[in-house]
């Protein structure tokens, strides 16, 4: 008998714990939540891309005639000034070809003296009409071309002269040579087009970087945006530069659309060297100690069943302010320091320069530059939910602002730095991953959501 009251007594026992599971506690009781904070903090925008580092002006110095390389006077890594020799090719077939034309010039002036004389004679005997018109004009003609045999012979001694010259390179700049293309002995052909000898760069000190930036980021990127970057051989150090130019020509990079785009920065400690690999960071826009918000809070879409539907359909107000979220984005107040990409010195590179040098170029024209990015008209809207005392959730309409991949700022809310808010939920029975469960399978989703 005292068994079966224990029996009794533990069957009513367990009834009773599941009714209590089953009936005695709210839905909201059957989902784990995952919360997060609204914060203050610091924002900022980049876009990523890989370039390589080069001298701002490198010149390829080649030669226009044919020959043997007999001297070389410059080497790796040799400093040379403008005019210098730093080369010589052998001049003896050049210097025949000089001594040739030297004579053909010397013929060309016997003949011209002999048509000149031949000529005075007949046209004596013309004036006093004891010669005839035909060997009058004939005279008048072989003096004639025999002058013009002679200006022919000129040039020939002239262009003859003017190879001798090529024969002797000199440096077109002031600079470093970067790399040397030949040695003493070497025959070089200059038939069709001219052979490199050296390649000199103007000034180490001030280099850029020659990035690719995607076709989607190409439409943030402006003249006069500050970047930073990474070299392999200093892995440690940031470097920085300034956005100078966005070329217009497309490059095609499997069958991706990319536009160049021009980094210019300062290499005083010489540490940057031609060739290396830069991996860049184009600052877009910036903004400090604003409000926002984990991106996960913006993606969650909670479960029907979680929803205060009263607080869901009750629409804000469309009465402007900070507020409202609905308001248009010129009711928004400015805020504070929003783009470290100064747009004074956006709109001083955007003015019509000057005539002037730039990468070895004669700027005699305005230089085209795409509009500037402007990072306000990239607001949205969105919502975020916070656990009302009924543990229901409540939205909260939100007008979004910079994002970084990781937080988006919040422009316009009734939230404010501290306030909880719900990333995730996941029912009691199931790990609370930042899932919500599918009320037709009873298995764990991946929550769902996105910007309104």
């Amino acid at each position: 008998m005292k068994k079966y009251l224990v029996f009794s007594a533990v069957a009513v026992m367990v009834l009773a714990a599941a009714a209590y599971l089953l009936f005695g506690r709210g839905d909201g009781s059957k989902y784990n939540f995952r919360f997060d904070q609204v914060s203050t903090g610091d924002l900022a925008v980049n876009v990523t891309a890989t370039g390589t580092i080069n001298a701002v002006t490198t010149v390829d110095v080649g030669t226009q005639v044919s020959g043997i390389i007999s001297h070389l006077y410059a080497d790796f890594n040799s400093i040379v000034k403008e005019g210098q020799v730093i080369a010589q090719i052998d001049p003896t077939f050049l210097q025949q070809t000089v001594k040739d034309a030297e004579a053909n010039l010397q013929r060309a002036q016997a003949q011209v003296n002999d048509s000149r004389r031949a000529f005075e004679r007949v046209k004596i005997l013309f004036d006093k009409q004891l010669e005839s018109q035909a060997n009058y004009d004939a005279a008048l003609t072989s003096k004639e071309s025999d002058e013009a045999a002679l200006k022919q012979a000129e040039a020939t001694l002239d262009r003859a002269k003017i190879n001798l010259s090529y024969a002797t390179i000199y440096a077109p700049i002031n600079g470093v040579v970067i790399d040397r293309k030949v040695n003493v002995g070497q025959t070089v052909a200059a038939s069709f087009s001219s052979p490199t000898l050296y390649t000199i760069a103007n000034d180490l000190r001030k280099m850029q970087v020659e990035t690719t930036v995607d076709e989607s980021d190409i439409g943030k990127v402006s003249i006069g945006q500050k970047a930073t970057f990474t070299v392999d051989a200093y892995p440690e150090e940031k470097f920085s530069g300034v956005v100078s130019q966005i070329r217009l020509a497309p490059v095609s990079i499997q069958n991706v659309v990319n536009y160049t785009v021009i980094i210019n920065v300062n290499n005083d400690q010489l540490k940057l060297m031609p060739g290396m690999t830069a991996n860049v960071k184009v600052l877009l826009a910036s903004d400090h100690d604003v409000l926002r918000v984990s991106n996960m809070a913006l993606r969650f879409q909670p479960p029907a069943e979680l929803v205060d539907s009263a607080k869901f359909s009750a629409a804000p107000a469309a009465s402007g302010g900070r507020d409202n979220p609905h308001a248009s984005a010129d009711s928004i107040p400015a805020r504070g320091a929003r783009l470290v990409t100064l747009k004074t010195d956006m709109e001083s590179r955007r003015a019509q320069p000057e005539e002037g040098s730039k990468y070895g170029v004669t700027q005699r024209f305005p230089e085209y530059q795409k509009s500037a990015y402007v990072p306000e008209h990239d607001s949205g809207m969105g919502k975020v939910w916070i656990l009302n005392a009924k543990r229901k959730l409540e939205p909260v309409f939100v007008r979004t602002g910079l994002t970084d991949g990781r937080y988006t700022e919040i422009i316009s809310s009734n939230l404010k730095a501290g306030d909880r808010i719900v990333i995730g939920a996941s029912s009691n029975g199931e790990a609370a991953s930042g899932q919500v469960s599918n009320p037709l399978t009873g298995q764990g989703q991946r929550p769902m959501g996105g910007r309104f």
